[in-house]
């Protein structure tokens, strides 16, 4: 009798000992696939990580503009930069600006690529002043402000003294721009009227001056467009 009970215990033990190995190999087989798990996921990270970089790299070369300038004012200093790239039948210019006071300046693009301060106009030797060798808006001749291909929006300074814009202009292709002279993207001392003047204020028309400026005031700042 007591023989027996000893058999029944140690078969007791026995089993209860197999159980648990199988539990203890249970559990590490549920840790290794834990851990494959995580290593995949990581592994997929990384490589999701590596894709998207390349992805970035080639977005931002992709953006790369057709032309630019960096405006300087007559004392050397930049004020401003823009882009001209292509896009879809149109030209989209892309303009920064910072170190300036706030409010609204006339903005053209100018027939001929030379920004020289204290120059000479090329029809007219006795009109000098800063970049005046960038000569008249493009397409100036062909049609009266603000109907020139070089009219652009104005730009607007804020109180911070920096400004930013995007705009497209079907006016324009890259040819007109990079001729065989060049062009020049110019910053105006003051704001842009467009040449919209009212009859009360002008009973008999606005002058020559305000259909070829728009009254935008002297040249403050220029640059030449290139590639």
């Amino acid at each position: 009798m007591h023989r027996s009970h000893r058999t029944l215990s140690r078969s007791a033990f026995a089993l209860v000992g197999a159980a648990g190995l199988l539990a203890v190999s249970a559990c590490a087989t549920e840790e290794d696939q834990d851990a494959d798990t995580a290593t995949a996921t990581a592994t997929d990270a990384v490589v999701t990580d590596e894709t998207t970089a390349e992805e970035t790299t080639a977005a931002d070369d992709g953006a790369d503009s057709d032309l630019s300038a960096t405006l300087n004012d007559a004392d050397g200093n930049e004020m401003a930069t823009v882009d001209v790239t292509e896009q879809d039948g149109a030209l989209e210019f892309t303009v920064s600006a910072s170190g300036m006071e706030p409010g609204f300046y006339g903005f053209h693009i100018h027939g001929i690529g030379e920004c020289e301060p204290d120059s000479a106009a090329p029809d007219d030797p006795e009109d000098t002043g800063d970049f005046m060798s960038a000569g008249g808006h493009v397409g100036g001749d062909e049609a009266e402000h603000p109907s020139h291909q070089g009219d652009l929006p104005q730009l607007l300074v804020m109180e911070s003294g920096d400004a930013s814009m995007t705009f497209q202009s079907d006016r324009l292709t890259l040819s007109d721009l990079d001729d065989e002279d060049g062009s020049a993207m110019m910053i105006h001392s003051d704001a842009d009227n467009y040449a919209n003047v009212p009859e009360r204020y002008a009973p008999e028309g606005v002058d020559e001056d305000t259909l070829s400026t728009g009254d935008a005031g002297s040249r403050l700042a220029c640059g030449v467009l290139g590639a």
